[in-house]
Order: C-alpha cells, then structure tokens, then sequence
C-alpha cells in the first residue's frame, strides 16, 4: 500500500502505485462503484450502490457485523483502526452505502473481507458493474 508522510510530497512512483492499487481494487472486486483516496485526511472511501433501501435493522445488523470484522481482523493483524464510517444514503428507491476507512490500517484483504461480508448480507441489493466480465475479458487477452 502507499503511504503518503505528513508534509511531504509524494513522488511520481507512489502515486503511480497509488493509482494501480485503486484501478486494480475496482478491477478484482466490481461490487465497488467508486473509491476515493483523500491524501489530505489519509482515507479511503469506498461505495456501493444498492437496488432497493436496506431496512434500518438490516442496516444496523450489517454495521455491527462490519464493524465487528474489521476489529478483528486489524486486531489478527496487529494494526491500530484509527477511522471507520459506514453510512447510508437512500435516493427515492435506490441507496448508496459509504464506507471510510483509514489508509493507515486498511489492507487488499480488508476489502475483500468487506465485499464479500456485503455479498453475503445484501445479495438482493448489490449491484454489480455489468462491464466486469468485458474487463477480465480484456484483461485475458493482453
């Protein structure tokens, strides 16, 4: 992962694996709809777009597990949580969900633990990039 130091610029190489992490993240997981990485705040945000509206309980239960996972696995992995935010923004029948995380303490695993708790938990209203298969598509014949 790249970390960026306080008060220092980040070079052209960190910046370039920067945009690899974010492009291959997006590419290995098509449930993210966006991630945005605030060098400013040292975060990560990561959104998913739902069909229909969790209920508040459903949504309660998935943050609790959210939360409960990431402590665990950052605990496994000796790494101190210094932010993480999930929230809900519904759109007349659609929603959006926001994760933020820290860059410090998040990890590729991290995410894939996330994506596939959400698969799990929202299966009914994740929606899913229906350009990922033209991609791995592409991807296989390069």
């Amino acid at each position: 992962m790249v970390i960026f130091l306080p008060n220092s610029e980040p070079t052209n190489d960190q910046i370039s694996d920067g945009v690899n992490l974010l492009i291959s993240l997006l590419i290995r997981h098509p449930e993210i709809g966006t991630i945005n990485f605030s060098p400013e705040n040292k975060c990560l945000k990561l959104k998913f777009m739902l069909s229909a509206i969790p209920s508040d309980l459903e949504f309660a239960t998935l943050k609790k597990l959210l939360i409960d996972s990431i402590t665990a696995y950052t605990m496994l992995e000796n790494l101190p949580v210094e932010l993480a935010k999930f929230e809900l923004y519904p759109y007349e029948q659609v929603a959006m969900l926001s994760i933020l995380r820290d860059f410090n303490s998040i990890s590729k695993n991290e995410i894939s633990l996330i994506v596939a708790l959400l698969q799990e938990n929202l299966k009914k209203y994740l929606i899913i990039d229906p350009n990922h298969s033209l991609v791995e598509e592409d991807m296989l014949s390069q």
